[in-house]
């Protein structure tokens, strides 16, 4: 039954539409409450997405060590042959289990203890083959959230620059199609990092200390160049921004849902992000 809860976690964090196990995301919510216990957050933050992907990771290899331990360990006496290097007398039934259990799962196999029972004979084969899946699991989960990540850090730079530019200022005066496009595709940028989100919630966890990278930091900016927008009198623009403060709104609902469960306006929701992050607007 350990054994099956860790594989069951490792399903739901890392291949379900869904996005999070619920041991992972007990995990990674007690370590960020644990961040923020710490007086200089700014010298903790950008690690606390890191080490709470290890976390992880190490717990799930922990309960299926723990779990194909209690497996052997009751038929460690009589089920299984030991090398003639062994000395009978040093020997005990847990470690022996421990041991047996944790070479398996690293895919060692030293057969210096081997299963004579038919049924154990096909059990440790078994457990080397969940060893080789975490580790395979492990290496997907971060190939899958570092590109995610990325391009949440993608649109924080890109709304940065436009800030730098004071582009809410100039954007309703255009009379060119580059500002409709503009914020289409901001729009489009914004629509991808909530899928990302929806599908890697672990992500959010992942604080970045440049306010130029972050996404938290910079969002409530895609809010001002929309509102600015509507001001337009060009009705393509003005669609154009609707159509961002629209996508905004369901970035801040999915907010609300998953991380941050209160009610509010969505200008509250991102002034709650924000600070959820360590910036503040």
């Amino acid at each position: 039954m350990i054994v099956l809860f860790a594989l069951r976690d490792m399903f739901h964090t890392i291949w379900h539409p869904s996005g999070q196990g619920s041991l992972s995301r007990l995990v990674i919510e007690g370590i960020w409450r644990g961040s923020r216990l710490v007086r200089r957050r700014s010298n903790q933050t950008s690690m606390v997405g890191p080490v709470a992907l290890l976390a992880v990771i190490l717990t799930w290899g922990l309960l299926i060590l723990a779990g194909w331990t209690l497996v052997y360990w009751p038929h460690m006496a009589e089920g299984f042959s030991f090398g003639s290097a062994l000395n009978p007398s040093q020997r005990a039934d847990f470690v022996d289990s421990l041991y047996l259990s944790l070479v398996t799962v690293a895919t060692l196999g030293y057969g210096d203890i081997v299963p004579t029972y038919g049924w154990l004979r096909l059990a440790a084969p078994l457990e080397a083959l969940i060893g080789f899946a975490l580790l395979t699991a492990a290496v997907s989960w971060v190939l899958q959230i570092y590109p995610a990540l990325a391009r949440r850090r993608a649109l924080a730079v890109r709304l940065a620059l436009l800030k730098r530019a004071d582009a809410a200022r100039a954007i309703p005066t255009l009379d060119s199609s580059a500002a409709s496009t503009l914020l289409d595709s901001l729009a489009d940028e914004l629509i991808q990092v909530r899928v990302d989100l929806t599908q890697y919630a672990e992500t959010y966890y992942f604080r970045e200390v440049d306010a130029t990278t972050s996404l938290p930091a910079l969002v409530p900016y895609a809010v001002e160049l929309a509102r600015a927008a509507r001001t337009a009198p060009r009705q393509d623009l003005q669609l154009a921004a609707t159509v961002l403060e629209e996508a905004v709104g369901d970035y801040a609902h999915l907010l609300r849902q998953q991380f941050l469960p209160s009610e509010g306006t969505t200008d509250e929701t991102l002034q709650r992000y924000a600070r959820d992050h360590g910036h503040s607007n």
